[in-house]
């Protein structure tokens, strides 16, 4: 995002810090492209709605033709409130999960949402509650990796889908309580690399084209999620193109072995959401350690915004571009830690993926200036918390040359509303 097209400082002074800002221009566009990819009878895409649930980021999918991937109830209903059909035949609203939790046993048997079983136990709980509709079954295919570490999406230390090798048991199950397994899922992430994603899906695809004569039933067959953002500067961007080629040649493979038409699903969470915003903080103070025995010393750009805002670095050492808006616009770099407000000694935004930090060079900016972590809209504001009684941040859309508020910061009397004290 190219931050001089934004009046940063005017809607810091209307909304206060930190806020994310949307770009709705740069959210159509990705939310497009993604739709082109997945054009025809043979694909479609479901927009994993757990990257950024905000209303217009919806809207946004819906009119681009997109479905909805969910992964609790209320991700279903406000699927619903955005205008998606609940209960639509094929499923505009799919249900994802490893466990019913809260409303979602309720909301599929009210709205008759399809929902993707990940544990044999979610069929056990289905038969009991009478359901009698369609599901899907997510498989586990024994290999997967996420951008990082921690995101272990497949394989044996995963705890997503139903292992490879243990899914005749399960259908058999599903079978018994009279359900049809209308679908096959599974996902194996992004990966480090592009091409570890390519790899990857290329073997998914081998996997589903063996697993499929235990399902003759399926109608589609979901690769998940996990398409590539380039996160860093001068990192190499996912070629849509080249993906649809892929897609398309799966359709052709998984329809012959199956003797009807299979289509081919995938997820894109990140990828239509990640580049469309930012998160502005406030630059209180710069500081510096000096260093001894323990190690070097280091100069902290202290901000108004911790992990509660924005938790991917802290949880597992997520890179996210960092810009300073101010007078340290024009100042030299030098190497800089930024961090956070919180009692957290992981409350910095510059640590590397082992937990280290990793400081970055920067303009040193004086107190006042906003120092802006891009490509913040995908796992952003939507896994923020009221951490330490601090609100949610104010969420702004940039559309049309102004700005409009579409989430106004959170409040005490907010975070204090559902507290009670009655009896049970």
């Amino acid at each position: 995002m190219d931050l001089s097209q934004y009046p940063l400082s005017e809607i810091a002074a209307k909304v206060g810090t930190p806020f994310y800002l949307y770009d709705a221009a740069i959210l159509r566009e990705k939310m497009a492209d993604v739709a082109a990819a997945t054009e025809g009878p043979a694909l479609q895409a479901r927009y994993a709605m757990k990257a950024n649930s905000q209303r217009k980021v919806l809207e946004a999918a819906r009119e681009a033709g997109l479905w909805i991937d969910a992964v609790s109830g209320n991700e279903v209903l406000r699927a619903g409130r955005a205008g998606f059909p609940l209960g639509a035949e094929p499923p505009a609203v799919l249900l994802t999960s490893d466990v019913f939790r809260d409303n979602a046993l309720e909301v599929v048997l009210r709205h008759g949402v399809v929902p993707n079983v990940g544990s044999p136990g979610m069929i056990r709980a289905l038969a009991e509650a009478g359901y009698r509709g369609d599901i899907e079954m997510r498989v586990n295919p024994g290999f997967g990796h996420g951008h990082v570490q921690a995101c272990d999406t497949g394989g044996p230390s995963s705890k997503h889908g139903i292992w490879h090798e243990d899914l005749e048991p399960a259908i058999a199950m599903a079978r018994a309580a009279g359900f049809r397994i209308a679908g096959l899922h599974a996902h194996v992430g992004t990966g480090p690399q592009i091409r570890e994603f390519d790899e990857n899906m290329a073997k998914l695809a081998d996997v589903f084209g063996a697993l499929l004569p235990l399902f003759p039933d399926a109608v589609s067959v979901n690769f998940g999620g996990g398409i590539p953002h380039a996160y860093r500067p001068g990192a190499l961007h996912f070629e849509l193109g080249h993906f649809r080629t892929f897609l398309l040649e799966a359709a052709a493979m998984l329809s012959g072995i199956a003797g009807h038409a299979v289509r081919v699903e995938i997820e894109p969470g990140r990828y239509p959401v990640a580049g469309m915003a930012i998160l502005a903080a406030r630059v209180t103070d710069v500081k510096a350690t000096r260093a001894n025995e323990k190690g070097p010393g280091n100069t902290f750009v202290m901000t108004d915004a911790g992990f509660n805002d924005l938790v991917r670095p802290a949880m597992y050492g997520s890179y996210h571009e960092i810009s300073v808006v101010g007078a340290g616009t024009n100042r030299a770099p030098e190497p800089m830690v930024v961090a956070g407000p919180l009692c957290e000694s992981g409350d910095v935004f510059t640590r590397d993926d082992q937990e280290l930090l990793q400081p970055r060079p920067l303009g040193r900016p004086d107190p006042g200036d906003l120092v802006v972590l891009h490509d913040a809209g995908a796992y952003g504001a939507v896994m923020s918390s009221n951490y330490v009684s601090m609100g949610r941040a104010a969420q702004v859309l940039w559309e049309n040359g102004r700005a409009s508020l579409i989430a106004r910061r959170e409040t005490l009397d907010d975070i204090v509303r559902m507290e009670c004290d009655e009896a049970l």
